[in-house]
């Protein structure tokens, strides 16, 4: 019986590793979700009816078991089954090891499974847990987005600290009787260094990602700078060239009124007032730079052949600052309309409502399909996903910076996808 339930612990551990630290999903198909069940019930039985616990069923059931309950490409769970199977087997004899010294008093040898290898599996667990509370989750930085040489770091360091670890506990073994507590505080003092140090690791590798992710929103955020710079100085050249011609036309209109060709004065006007309506910005919305924003994407709309409207005005500012409002609404925008231009009827529609203690903007595009939103989030559908798929993240960041909520939802309307975008912003809260 122990040998299944030795694989149960193990089986909710992979689970819960790979779901929260990889993000990766269960399968949809419950026929596969139970045949990994099942695979690891087996090999549990295996192992009881021939009181044996052998490394390569451990190996076999724990890799396919894995393989059939998420969603992923098989040659990814296959390696990160295998590195699983590698990182957490420290872990756990680690942990095990503690367990034989603080509650027998000295390390015990054979490799059958011991009443203590069921509480070493909870130390286990809460180590994994204390990695993705303290580490992953708060950080919003996963194992899956971390490099590879990061995460073979970690496993080379496990690896080192495992045949060090052997050392300690063979000097305890063979000397916790004769030195009493130093045998104890030498062991544990390892112990502690051991996991202390896959934190450390851990937490440099998370810098490393949040770095490498600030400078790509600080290099995406030049670049929309740059294009809105471009485009605003494009119009600013067409109002010079139009008013460098404006003596010019009055000069023809002047002509013309002298020898009274009244028609031709009034077509000659309508030329030039609708040259003048294509230097105006279109959207006026009550914010400055929010201006400039949604100009510069119905600019850009346009030329994909996008509709694109903006409904609603505001009487007071956004109150967020030139960086943040082209981080959180270039990013928006940017999705929508890469989004946009691959469905049927692409449409972008941006709301603004003012309510006396917030300012709500919603941001709707049509979809070629329903968007996949995992956990209440967006996922890129870009091959690259270790450089893509953060815009939206970096959105949500600054919607939390101004002390807002936000929602983000995939519905169909009229047997169309659509996709929106909700940003609350309390009026009173400013950074």
């Amino acid at each position: 019986m122990i040998y299944i339930v030795d694989n149960i612990s193990n089986y909710f551990i992979y689970l819960f590793i790979i779901h929260y630290g990889f993000r990766l999903n269960p399968r949809k198909n419950r026929f596969l979700i139970g045949a990994s069940v099942l695979t690891m019930l087996s090999a549990g039985a295996y192992n009881a009816y021939f009181d044996t616990n052998s490394p390569i069923v451990y190996l076999l059931w724990s890799m396919l078991s894995i393989c059939l309950f998420f969603e992923d490409r098989l040659w990814r769970l296959l390696l990160r089954s295998a590195a699983l199977m590698y990182f957490t087997g420290i872990v756990d004899t680690f942990s095990v090891m503690l367990i034989q010294v603080v509650l027998i008093g000295k390390g015990v040898g054979g490799a059958q499974i011991r009443w203590w290898m069921e509480p070493a599996y909870l130390i286990s667990f809460f180590v994994y847990f204390l990695i993705y509370r303290e580490l992953l989750k708060k950080n919003e930085v996963y194992l899956c987005d971390i490099g590879w040489k990061d995460k073979l770091a970690l496993l080379i360091q496990g690896s080192i600290f495992q045949l060090f670890y052997n050392f300690v506990f063979v000097f305890f073994n063979e000397n916790h009787a004769m030195y009493g507590f130093d045998a104890y505080a030498v062991f544990l003092v390892s112990i502690a260094g051991a996991f202390y140090s896959l934190f450390l690791t851990l937490g440099l590798a998370i810098k490393n990602k949040l770095s490498d992710r600030q400078n790509r929103e600080l290099q995406s955020f030049m670049n929309r700078q740059k294009q809105q710079y471009d485009y605003q100085l494009q119009q600013s050249e067409s109002i010079r060239r139009f008013k460098h011609d404006l003596v010019n036309h009055m000069g023809v209109l002047r002509e013309l009124a002298i020898h009274k060709k009244t028609e031709e004065v009034k077509e000659y006007i309508d030329t030039i007032w609708n040259l003048q309506e294509t230097f105006d910005l279109k959207i006026r919305t009550g914010d400055g730079f929010l201006d400039i924003i949604m100009n510069y994407y119905s600019y850009l709309a346009e030329k994909d052949k996008i509709d694109f409207a903006v409904t609603g005005k505001l009487t007071v500012e956004t109150g967020i600052g030139m960086f943040d409002l082209t981080t959180l609404m270039g990013n928006i925008l940017q999705n929508a309309l890469e989004a946009s231009v691959r469905a049927v009827n692409p449409k972008i529609r941006v709301t603004l409502i003012e309510h006396k203690k917030e300012i709500f903007i919603v941001v709707c595009n049509r979809t070629a399909e329903k968007t996949d939103i995992s956990n209440g989030f967006l996922k890129t559908s870009k091959a690259d996903t270790a450089n893509h798929g953060f815009g939206l993240i970096n959105a949500v960041a600054t919607v939390r910076k101004y002390h807002g909520e936000y929602d983000m939802e995939s519905v169909e309307e009229n047997g169309e996808a659509i996709f929106k975008v909700s940003i609350a912003i309390p009026k009173e809260k400013r950074v």
